[in-house]
């Protein structure tokens, strides 16, 4: 079988699951919104200090123990790599935010005890805009910041 034939066959077997009732109903976002553990009001918090306090802390001070690596220009804002880390002893959460995205927060990252503290992951970035790594030590919250400038059409201009 070809491959256009089998995502053809493919795509027909799920419209017809779908007339059938056989997939769930509403959005797969929808499903991820209302998922057991999501916090909603970390993931819709407008700046830094409404996240902080989502996330259950009073506020963030800035430290230079925990290092955000992130580029100072990005060619193409819709991969950008960052990466997170924390020097401190007892860090427990990390999190990504972009501040000029439409969800400020992008990610969230549990530490698991014996583990070290540093992430990675790709962002998406429509427009040049601060980006903050929030580290999580106890009930205290320490952040690290950097702008990040995105070019369009990749030509540094």
């Amino acid at each position: 079988m070809k491959r256009r034939e089998f995502v053809s066959q493919g795509q027909m077997v799920l419209g017809l699951a779908a007339l059938a009732g056989l997939l769930p109903s509403g959005s797969f976002a929808q499903g991820v919104v209302n998922a057991p553990g999501w916090n909603a009001a970390a993931f819709g918090a407008k700046n830094l200090n409404d996240t902080v306090k989502a996330l259950q802390g009073a506020s963030a001070e800035l430290s230079a123990d925990v290092v955000l690596g992130a580029p100072e220009i990005a060619e193409n804002g819709n991969v950008v790599r960052m990466s997170l880390e924390s020097k401190m002893l007892g860090t427990s959460q990390l999190a990504l935010l972009v501040e000029k995205n439409p969800a400020l927060l992008s990610g969230v990252f549990d530490v698991i005890a014996g583990c070290d503290p540093v992430f990675s992951t790709n962002v998406k970035m429509g427009q040049t805009s601060n980006v903050f790594a929030l580290a999580k030590v106890g009930d205290k919250f320490f952040y690290a910041v950097k702008e990040v400038k995105v070019t369009l059409g990749g030509c540094g201009g």
